[in-house]
Parts: C-alpha cells; structure tokens; sequence
C-alpha cells in the first residue's frame, strides 16, 4: 500500500471505530495547513507544514497524526509527528503506518505503541487531567468567524487557548508576546467573545455579560479594535471620548465592550481623573494594547488606572519580548502565557520578509571648515558631528537633500514608503524635499504625519492606509507611525534617524511585515546603521541577565550610572518625547527653568545651521551594500553567503554536468530550487547574488555554476545565440515563430520565463488565445513538448 491507500484503507476505519468523526463535537482535520509557507520571489511560497490528522474535540485541538505507508516502519513518522505537536503546542502525538500506533506524550516524555487511538473523551481526559468547568465552557464557544473569514491561524487559537485558560484558572496578570503583523486585536476579539458568549465575570457566577475595557494609547488603535469588534451587539460596544462624557456629564456605563485610549481616561475635571468615576471592580478585563509603551513602569501613564482597578484581570498585549528598555512590564505582567516571534511569523509564511539595504554617504559625519556658511547658531570647531547630532543639534539642508534623492532614485515611487525622522521639524523638511525631488506632480504625493499635524494628519494616515488609495504615497514621521498602525500595503521603510531602542526598531520594522498580495518582501533603507541590531542577541531571542540581580541590563549597585541620564539603568533611551521627538522634551506645560519660555525653546537656540560652500554637494557619494540572511535570521556578509551556498551544493548536485541536466528540464529545476530555497537560498537571495557577482544579465544557472565550479557566467543573450541553431532546426515554421518569442523573453527577464507554469501565460501573449495558440502548435501536448524538449540544448 502506498500511504493515501493506508490511509483509506487502515487508519481511517481505526479512527471511526474509536468516535473519531463520530462522537458529538468531535472532528478530523485531514491534510492541515500548519503554517502558510515562507513568501519567495514571484508570489511564490516555499513548502507548507501540512500534519496528516488533527483531531479535534470541542473545539480544541488535542492530537496529531502522522501516516506512513504500510509498508514502511512505524517510526519513520515520530520525528515529523512531535514536530508538528510541539508547534500547535499539542500534548499528544501518534505516528502510525496503519499497522501499528506509536503514542507520544510532549508533556511527560512517555512514549510507546498502542493498541488502538484513544476516543475523544478518553484524549481530552488524558490532555486536560485537571478538570476546569470555565475552561471547558469557553472551548465549547466555537471561534467567531468574523465577516466570514477564514478560521484562525494556529499561533492565534493557542494564544486564545492559553489567555483564556489563564482567566480560568484565576490570574490576575496575563501577557502575550506576538510579533506586530500576526493578529493581537484579532485574537483580544476571540477572548472577548467567549468570555461575552459564557457570561464570564469576575464573581464567576455566569449572571452578567463581562465587562470589558480595551485601553490604547493612540486614538487610531482604539478606533481599529473598535472596528474589529463588529460582530458584537451594536449595543454592546463603547467608544469613550472626551467629548462624550462632557456631553452626558458622567462616564458611559451601558455596554458591555468599552475602548478608550488612557489619556482620555486620566484627563477629567480639576485634575480628577474619569476613570475615577467607575467602581474599582466595575471592569472584569481589562485589555492593554501595547503594554510595553510605559503602561507597566512604575511612572507609566498607564500604571495608576491599572491599580484602580486591581481586582479586574489585566492582559497586556506587546509585540516585544523581554528587553533591557521593557523589563518592568515584564515584572508587572510576569512571564508571557505564549510568544510568537517575528522570525517564526517570516518563517511560517505569515509575514513579509525583508531585505536591508545599508547606505553609507562621505557626510555620514561633518566637522566645520570655514569655506561653509553658519547660517544660524554657534558651531563647534573641530568638534565631528555625528549621526545623533545631525536635525536636534545642527542642519545641513544638503545633506538631507542628497539622501532623499538617493532613496528616490533606489525605490519604486508608486510604492507606500514610511520616512522615520530625527524630530517633527525633520519630518517636515524631509517631506518638502521629497515633493520637491519625486516624480509626482501631486502636491499630496508625500505627507508628514506627527503629533503636530492632529486630524489632518490622521486623515492622511487614513488615506495611507486604504489600498485603493494611491495618494499619499510618502509618509514622513519622527514617533508617531513607529508602533500600532495598520498599513498592509507599505513596501519601502526609509530610516534617517538613529533607532537606539531594539523595541522601538522591532515595532518600525514591524510597519512592513504585514501581508498583501503581491507583495513578496519589503525593503529597509537603513542611512544610520540600525542594521546592527540584527547581530545583538536580542534580535530574535531572550537576553542574558545578570546571575546577581536577575536584570537586563544589570542594576546591581556596581554598575556605574549612565554619563547622559545619570541614572542606573540608563534610560535615554526611554526619555524621547512622543511629541516633539526630542531627548529633552519642547512641549511642558512649565516654563523652562533655562530660557523661561513655554514650549521651551533651548533645543532650538542650540541647533546649528549650516550651508555647504558651492559645489560641495556635488561631491558628496554613497555606496549601497545589502545584507543577506542566514537561516537562524541574523544578518550574514556576502562572502559568508557565498561560502554558505558553497558548501551546502554538493548536497544538491555531485558534478557539473549534474547540476546541467537539472537545469535542462523546468521540473527538475524547479525542485532544485525549492530544496535550496528551503534551505535559505531563495530566489530573492539568488537574484542579489547576480548584482554581487555582475551577473545580472545571466541565468540563476551560471550564478550556482559560478560558485560551485568557478566557471564564468556568460549573459542569456550568449546562451541563447550559441543555441539556437539546434533548437530551431527540428522545428516547424510555428514552432520556430512561438520559440523565438519565449527565447526574446527569456532573454529580457530571465529563467524564471522557462518554468512550466508559464507556458499557458506565453501562448496568451504570443496568440492573444490560448486556443488560437494550441491550434497553431499543434494541441497542448506537442506545445508541451516543443516547450519542455527546447530547453534541453539551451544548456547544452
């Protein structure tokens, strides 16, 4: 028996005759789509992980299966079946070839054959040994398939699953880590809808509906879930505004799901705070968007709303894992119930990838030289003026302007692209310079959007944000744009500020994970080496703490205070204002103790402008280097990339003429290049590589040739005029006619023009008809044929 006719044959009747598909409330998943599989080049994807059976019993999922065929050995499949398990997070796992049954307990470490698969009561027992009445009420509350969507990814339901058994189990404090991209508002809405379906409440006695409080730090965060949360009762939503309680005169109390952002919650009359106006024990839950934005710390704008209402259960939502610039959430929250990291959400096909572009110019730094003009300040002479310094301490207009003409020459201007500035007067200069230098004669074309910019500038992110909008294209910020906000379609994230904080640079690279079709990676124009923090530790994993006391950074009385800050730990990195994007902030209500004006005006009295002297300008260059990546995530050198794909290609071909022969036939070739994509070698990748190696006129098969043999890649114009004698000649007038024109496109846009896939799309082209086309070369085997046989002495 092969392994579908085991299937049929053997497992299925064993999974009947233990209830499964039988029994109420019990289901079979058969082939399921773990994960999405990897974005490649072209809208591709790399290969899915797809588990065999999933069962499934009262809405949860509680086992998998893994099948082989008959006639192999039934542990040929318990690799595969405790990898799928410990990704959906699932306790027990079977391997099986119909024959016999291998049990596997994630949880204990016990394994052995069984005699027969479990009924579904009998593995929800086994999975779930301690009873919990809450718990087995919220799994019987079915996902609610908002608008008609397709059901929830797998990281969704166990972030879901492990939030809510949490609330069963009495926690007062729950967090969830996931990357910004993968769905926190869709996953408050489930837990909001089977709390709200069960009458779940903090008296536990199912009497009230919850009530539930979503609290964002950003009015369009709010107003999103607010959104998102459609399929409740109209009657059951609240969206509290300032406005609304001057109104009414009191705070909304009728509903069951209330949204607000926490300055409206701390801003009531004579400095008494509205949230004041509620019973400490009037929220059951509260949500926390974004809780690593000083929500947790102990002067967290956040943090007193919290603690007035103490008794309500608390969950914080962050995109972050522990960081040095985060821990007090982290102490607040306590450890995260579930985290989903960006690297995984890449990995799984759930987010976009990315590639960094790092640009270095000869005015990265300036000292002052007499020939330029000080049009405004003091300069200090000899002093270098570096990255930080540049837009809060001193201008160059010419500077500015050559970067900006520099990104605009490298992207795409039809595509949305996020600017992050040094302040909101940066933001401003750069998005003049932009509409002064771009293409489009749209005086919208490039827009600022920050704090000063109030409505209008939440309109135009509204604009930004719709995909049917083209306009504006160009979004230029300095904080504001860094966390929170939605944009699917952004394709370009241009960086001309430092990004000290790995939180804040996660969030930004965050603004370009998001999925849209057609949309295969995204790219980041890094001017101010952020690409470094790829290589810190932190990237993508936890961070060492100190053994003594257990912090990141180290807090211990020994290590001395930061020479900026004074403090220990420093947090400089904490003290940029939201508003005006400065280290001291412009925008106090008191008069400065300096100058004794409100807003302060130091930061401007300091900030030197200078003119370059004529023609220097003209002088200034850049040089653009791209990362690749290795397959743990981390930025890896060209040659180290290179030495890599060197080494892994033997395993993929043992000669030359091999690797030829696998070239030749658009099946082979495509395997060949899914195994290496798998393995971190993608298309994306290869293509870059030509750029390297000055190939870009070349086939993807002279670049593998170049590093496994050393042999010079020749242009695709060279192959094609070597080999077309022989390909043309056994042909018949038509197909020589169809032939020439594949070969014009091959030569124009590369090999990927070969694959079989395209073959109907070429016939369309050529014949304007896919019918028109196989008349003419003679039906659909001899085109395939003809098209396929070809190929075969373009290598040659």
């Amino acid at each position: 028996m092969n392994e579908a006719e085991t299937r049929a044959e053997l497992i299925d009747p064993k999974l009947t005759a233990a209830g499964w598909g039988v029994v109420e409330g019990s289901r079979v998943l058969r082939e399921y789509h773990i994960t999405a599989g990897k974005i490649q080049s072209g809208s591709r994807r790399a290969k899915p992980m797809i588990a065999d059976y999933i069962l499934v019993y009262r809405n949860r999922k509680i086992g998998v299966i893994e099948a082989k065929s008959a006639e192999k050995e039934v542990g040929e499949g318990v690799g595969q079946a405790k990898e799928y398990a410990e990704k959906l997070r699932i306790d027990f796992t079977y391997a099986t070839n119909g024959k016999e049954i291998y049990e596997i307990s994630m949880e204990s470490g016990k394994e052995g054959e069984v005699a027969s698969f479990p009924t579904p009561d009998e593995l929800w027992h086994k999975t779930f040994s301690k009873q919990n009445d809450w718990k087995d009420k919220f799994d019987d509350v079915p996902f609610e398939t908002v608008g008609g969507t397709k059901g929830a990814r797998y990281y969704q339901e166990i972030a879901v699953a492990k939030a809510l058994d949490s609330i069963a189990e009495n926690k007062q404090r729950i967090l969830l880590t996931l990357a910004t991209g993968t769905g926190k508002t869709f996953i408050s809405f489930q837990i909001a809808w089977k709390l709200f379906q069960t009458r779940w409440n903090l008296k536990r006695d199912g009497a009230r509906r919850p009530r539930i409080l979503f609290l964002a730090d950003r009015n369009i965060l709010a107003n999103q879930a607010f959104n998102a949360f459609n399929a409740f009762p109209e009657d059951a939503l609240v969206r509290i505004s300032p406005k609304a309680i001057s109104k009414s005169g009191k705070v909304p109390t009728n509903g069951s799901i209330f949204f607000t952002i926490f300055q409206t919650f701390m801003s009531g009359k004579d400095n008494t705070p509205y949230f004041g106006e509620y019973p400490a024990d009037y929220f059951d839950l509260i949500i926390i968007d974004e809780c690593h934005r000083g929500g947790a710390n102990d002067e967290g704008n956040w943090r007193g709303i919290l603690e007035y209402f103490s008794p309500a259960v608390q969950l914080g939502l962050t995109a972050t894992p522990k960081r040095r610039d985060n821990v007090d959430t982290y102490k607040y929250f306590g450890e995260p119930v579930y985290v989903y990291s960006l690297k995984e959400g890449i990995n799984d096909g759930y987010l976009t990838p990315f590639k960094v572009k790092r640009i270095q110019t000869t005015l990265d730094d300036y000292i002052y030289t007499s020939d330029d003009m000080i049009i405004e300040g003091e300069v200090e002479e000899g002093k270098v003026y570096e990255e930080p310094d540049f837009n809060r301490i001193i201008v160059i207009k010419e500077r500015e302007a050559y970067r900006v003409r520099t990104f605009l020459s490298m992207i795409n201007q039809k595509e949305k692209t996020i600017v992050f500035c040094a302040n909101q007067e940066h933001a401003a200069a750069v998005r003049e310079l932009i509409n002064q230098h771009c293409q489009s004669s749209d005086p919208f074309y490039c827009v600022r959007v920050t704090a000063n910019d109030g409505e209008i500038g939440e309109q135009y992110l509204r604009d930004f944000q719709d995909n049917e909008k083209t306009i504006p294209t160009i979004l230029t910020t300095s904080q504001k744009l860094s966390t929170g906000v939605d944009a699917r379609n952004v394709r370009n994230i241009i960086l001309m500020r430092p990004v000290n904080s790995m939180i804040e640079f996660k969030q930004i690279v965050g603004r370009g994970t998001r999925l849209y079709d057609g949309k295969d990676y995204f790219t980041i124009y890094d001017f101010v080496d952020a690409y470094h923090h790829f290589a810190d530790p932190e990237w993508d994993g936890e961070p060492e703490v100190c053994a003594t006391c257990g912090n990141n950074p180290c807090t211990c009385e020994a290590k001395p205070a930061c020479e900026k800050c004074g403090q220990r730990p420093c947090v400089c990195e904490l003290s940029v204002c939201e508003a005006c994007g400065e280290y001291r902030c412009v925008c106090e209500k008191e008069p400065c103790p300096v100058c004794g004006e409100v807003p302060c005006k130091c930061q401007k009295q300091r900030k030197v402008k200078i003119k370059l002297r004529d023609g220097k300008e003209r002088t200034i260059q850049h040089m653009v280097s791209t990362s690749f990546w290795g397959a743990d995530g981390k930025p890896i050198s060209v040659e180290e990339f290179i030495n890599e794909l060197y080494g892994a290609l033997p395993s993929y071909f043992n000669s030359e003429d091999e690797l030829r022969a696998i070239w030749a036939n658009p099946i082979t070739r495509r395997g060949l290049l899914d195994k290496l994509s798998e393995a971190g070698y993608g298309e994306t990748e290869l293509r870059e590589l030509q750029k390297v190696i000055d190939a870009e006129s070349s086939d993807l098969f002279d670049v593998l040739e170049y590093i496994a043999y050393n042999v010079s890649p020749i242009t695709r114009e060279t192959r094609v005029s070597h080999s077309s004698h022989k390909i043309l000649e056994p042909l018949t007038l038509e197909q020589r006619v169809f032939i020439e024109f594949v070969l014009f496109k091959y030569i124009d846009s590369g090999v990927f023009e070969l694959d079989q896939t395209r073959l109907p799309e070429l016939i369309n082209l050529k014949y304007q008809s896919l019918d028109d086309g196989l008349d003419a070369l003679g039906g659909i085997e001899s085109a395939r044929d003809v098209f396929l046989g070809f190929q075969q002495h373009l290598y040659e």
